[in-house]
């Protein structure tokens, strides 16, 4: 694998880290398809029950690598970067049936901002901020900025955010809803690993299946959605899963739920 992306499984985690840190994690045409790969290994990987994406460095990710689309001979044109790049990243992180958590290590600017927001968990430390860089070089938002942004903090605030490009803290971030969880600095690394094994070793089927429900409920109508719910509870309730949870609540244990 090359460099630019790394992959640690540990403790039925997968901790994929971009790695350009000399351009702040920006994207290249390499690291968006090593991405779309190292996210469909991970779906398909029976030990991998929680995905961490991380970025190493001084930033998460800065978005797209302007080097490379004002290099005649790199430049593979918008339609490619975004048909080809951004958007099957976005697709794969809301369609994967296991938590994907976002830990913003450092600036998450433009696509690298909202693939941050489209991951179902988003924590970062208290040094972290966020920017809708876009229109301060001429463009709009992509990577589902526009989808994203508007339903987590309300139309105002990110039409605001899209136009001005400003920068917002973490703390800010949490406050407005942007995000889940702002930590302090010296403690981010213990948080992300707590929350990625909690949710490593909690019952992966059902939390696939609240994913998709929530992902509905961005279209659905309250009729189409209850039906959904009833489908979905009808399904987690014949799970391994669901039994071993009554089971360990009736016989106060802790359950040991095995993701299926």
């Amino acid at each position: 694998m090359s460099k630019s992306i790394q992959l640690k499984i540990e403790n039925k985690v997968a901790y994929i880290t971009l790695n350009r840190p000399e351009v702040f994690n920006s994207f290249n045409r390499e690291m968006a398809f090593l991405l779309h790969d190292t996210l469909d290994a991970c779906e398909k990987n029976e030990e991998v029950r929680a995905i961490v994406l991380t970025g190493n460095g001084k930033a998460f990710c800065a978005g797209q690598d302007l080097k490379e689309v004002t290099d005649p001979d790199l430049n593979p044109g918008f339609k490619k970067i975004l048909e080809e790049h951004y958007n099957p990243i976005i697709t794969r992180i809301r369609a994967i049936k296991k938590p994907v958590i976002a830990a913003v290590n450092g600036v998450a600017a433009g696509a690298g901002a909202n693939i941050a927001l489209a991951c179902d968990i988003v924590v970062a430390h208290e040094k972290v901020s966020f920017i809708q860089a876009f229109s301060l070089i001429g463009l709009v938002p992509d990577s589902a900025g526009t989808f994203f942004l508007p339903r987590l903090i309300g139309f105002q605030k990110a039409l605001a955010l899209a136009m001005l490009g400003d920068k917002i803290g973490a703390e800010e971030a949490e406050k407005m809803g942007m995000i889940y969880k702002c930590v302090p600095t010296e403690e981010f690394d213990e948080t992300i690993n707590k929350l990625a094994l909690k949710m490593a070793n909690m019952p992966t089927k059902a939390l696939g299946m609240i994913k998709e429900l929530f992902n509905k409920s961005m279209t659905n109508d309250l009729e189409s959605q209850l039906a959904l719910e009833s489908k979905l509870q009808i399904e987690a309730a014949q799970s391994n899963d669901y039994a071993e949870g009554v089971a360990a609540f009736i016989e106060k244990r802790k359950p040991n739920f095995q993701g299926n």
